[in-house]
Formats: structure tokens, C-alpha cells, sequence
């Protein structure tokens, strides 16, 4: 059995990264994809990768063929998704929401960092959280929905919380750190989204590294979540010159106890939480993840070391920021709201050069 699905915001980066990915989906049927500044364009000429591919052209946010579909993939900036979930539940449509409007569980934590008014925030008590192995209880609710005949939300993780969360949150459960959560992430381009500005201008984010919103980034208050450390994560994004592939590296205060552990102790923990899951993969002791091993992949690498001399374990997950950061990570919790195989249609295989 086929699902017809659609992409709204689909000329986006993470937009056409899901048309990717959909393309080439057995079981999701791409009906529509929609997006108002490019509406009737063709598909291949907004994106000559997929000539041949398809003959889709895109629409308008408002074609009434979004409501005919089984599923619905938004790929929108914030507060553009409040504007169009509430009408696809009600219309019986399951949604898998890439964008921050219903990622946050408290609607004044989310008002305070996007500055918007939150317009559904009765949803928020009832959407599942897109992060499947973290939040597996909350993606199985979602398939229960779908099994009566019941549309459901998910709001997916956004890329650093992905790759941040992934590499500590064992550790953090494992209650072997104390203190400050400290997170020094660097993403490619891509991660800024398709419009351009002097930051992501060529000439600008060419042959430089640069730190941007210094203590104030939105995803701040998302890592917290994720890590049930409200306060205390202090979260450092950079930009650096690539397209694709994100890397956060987090530093944890051991406690006394934990200490002592050596990294293949920790290592255990790691596998016993992700040896199952196909998208993560645990590192062996003295091998670091790299952004280059996870490009066009779902898969989140993740390494540890200890400085022994501060107490202090460094974590690394690196991720392909449009993937396992976005669409990637749509795709593989729709196959499981939908009772697919998680990794239907995705590749953890990346590109070896």
C-alpha cells in the first residue's frame, strides 16, 4: 500500500532534500509540493538534479490537493507552520513538521525565544516529539493515532539539537556529568536556509569560520529540553565553508564516580541505548567522528574522549544538517508513525570521497 504525500515549503534547501529523499520512497507516493514564490515552475527547472526524475511543478501553499494527502511533510520557516497544521489535522492529514513551531513543550519558552505569539498551543500537549531514539514512547503514539484512522503531529528535532543531544544525552541519563552543558557546533551553509544575506554570501562564508548568535541561538532552549537541563547548556554555533555536514562537540563535567569510568565503560552505555538503531553510529574508543562519513546519509556518528587532567568528557556527533538534521529525519519518522521499517527509502551508507 502506497501513502500519497506532499512537501509544503519544497524549494527550500530541506524542502528539496525531502523531494529527494521522496522520490525514491516505495511506499510514499509524492503528489504535490508546494511553494507561493515558485509556484508553476517546474520541479527540474528550480533543481536541474531532478530532470528525468519528475515532472511535479510547484503550487501554491493554499492548493487544495495538500488536504487530499495521507501525509504531509512542512519544510516552512517558524510560525508559518502555525498557519497550516491546525487545518491538515482537522482535514485528517498526519504532519511531520521540520520547522520550531511545535518542537518547544512550553508555548512561553517558545514565545520568549521566537519573539511570535504561539497560535495552537494546544497542540503542543499532543504532538510527538521527532527525535526516535530519544523519544521512541512519543513516535509509538504517534503510530497509534495512525491506526485508528487518526491524523498525527510530529515536530522534528532541529539539526544541533540532533547531533548535540544524540552524542550527550546518554551520558547526561546515565547521571555521570554536573554543571554546565558547554556545546561548540559548526554547520555548512546550508543550515541558514536557501535566501541569501551578507553572512551567507560566497565571497563572505568563503575561507572563514565564524560564531553567530552568541548566546542567544533558538536552539538553546531545545538542547535543554532534549537533556532535561533547563539553564544550564551554553550553546555556540559557528558557520563554516561547506555545504552540507554538522558537528557538535560537547564537554561535560564528570561527577567523582564517573570519573573514575574509562571511555570503553562509557562506550557500553552508548550501545546499550543505540545498538538497534540504525541512524547512530557509536565509534569505537580512540575513532572521532567527521562530517565528510555522514554527507547525503540519516546517520549520526558519535565519538567520545576524556580529558582525564579536567574530569571532563568531550562527546561528538556529526551529522549531514539537511538529513539526519531535517528531511532524513522527517522521512524515517513518518515511516514509523505509518508502521514502516525506519529506514525505508534512507541510506546510512555515505560517500567514501
Amino acid at each position: 500500500m502506497s501513502y500519497k504525500v506532499g512537501v509544503i515549503g519544497a524549494a527550500g534547501y530541506a524542502g528539496a532534500e525531502l523531494v529527494r529523499l521522496l522520490l525514491q520512497h516505495p511506499e510514499f507516493d509524492l503528489t504535490v509540493i508546494t511553494s507561493n514564490a515558485d509556484a508553476g515552475t517546474a520541479l527540474a527547472d528550480a533543481y536541474p538534479a531532478f530532470a528525468g526524475a519528475s515532472d511535479l511543478a510547484f503550487t501554491t501553499h493554499d492548493d487544495p490537493a495538500v488536504r487530499e494527502c495521507d501525509l504531509m511533510f512542512l519544510a516552512v520557516p517558524h510560525t508559518a507552520a502555525m498557519s497550516q497544521v491546525p487545518a491538515l489535522l482537522d482535514a485528517g492529514v498526519t504532519v511531520v513538521d521540520l520547522s520550531a513551531d511545535y518542537r518547544l513543550s512550553d508555548k512561553d519558552v517558545y514565545e520568549q525565544w521566537y519573539g511570535a505569539t504561539h497560535t495552537s498551543p494546544e497542540l503542543l500537549a499532543t504532538r510527538s516529539f521527532g527525535l526516535p531514539e530519544l523519544f521512541g514512547e512519543d513516535i509509538e503514539r504517534a503510530h497509534a493515532l495512525h491506526e485508528v484512522g487518526k491524523p498525527a503531529l510530529v515536530a522534528c528535532a532541529g539539526c544541533y539539537p540532533t547531533a548535540t543531544s544524540l552524542a550527550s544525552a546518554p551520558a547526561v541519563r546515565a547521571g555521570w556529568t554536573q554543571g554546565l552543558v558547554i556545546v561548540d557546533a559548526k554547520s555548512g551553509v546550508t543550515g541558514a536556509g536557501k535566501g541569501c544575506s551578507a553572512k551567507t554570501h560566497f565571497c563572505n562564508a568563503d575561507e572563514d569560520v565564524q560564531a553567530y548568535n552568541v548566546g542567544r541561538h533558538r536552539h538553546t532552549p531545545e538542547i535543554e529540553q532534549i537533556l532535561g537541563k533547563p539553564g544550564e547548556v551554553v550553546f555556540t554555533p559557528h558557520l563554516v565553508p561547506q555545504k552540507r555536514g554538522l558537528l557538535s562537540t560537547v564537554y561535560l563535567q564528570l561527577t567523582d564516580e564517573a570519573a573514575d569510568m574509562s571511555v570503553e565503560d562509557m562506550l557500553e552505555c552508548y550501545h546499550a541505548l543505540y545498538d538497534g538503531r540504525p541512524f547512530v553510529q557509536v565509534l569505537p574508543a580512540g575513532k572521532l567522528p567527521r562530517t565528510a562519513s555522514v554527507v547525503g546519509t540519516n546517520v549520526c556518528q558519535v565519538g567520545l574522549a576524556k580529558n582525564e587532567r579536567t574530569h571532563t568528557l568531550v562527546v561528538i556527533g556529526a551529522i549531514d544538517n539537511l538529513c539526519k538534521g531535517a528531511a532524513g529525519q522527517g522521512v524515517q519518522c513518518a515511516n514509523l508513525v505509518f508502521g514502516l521499517d525506519e529506514k525505508t527509502g534512507l541510506s546510512n551508507v555515505g560517500m567514501p570521497v
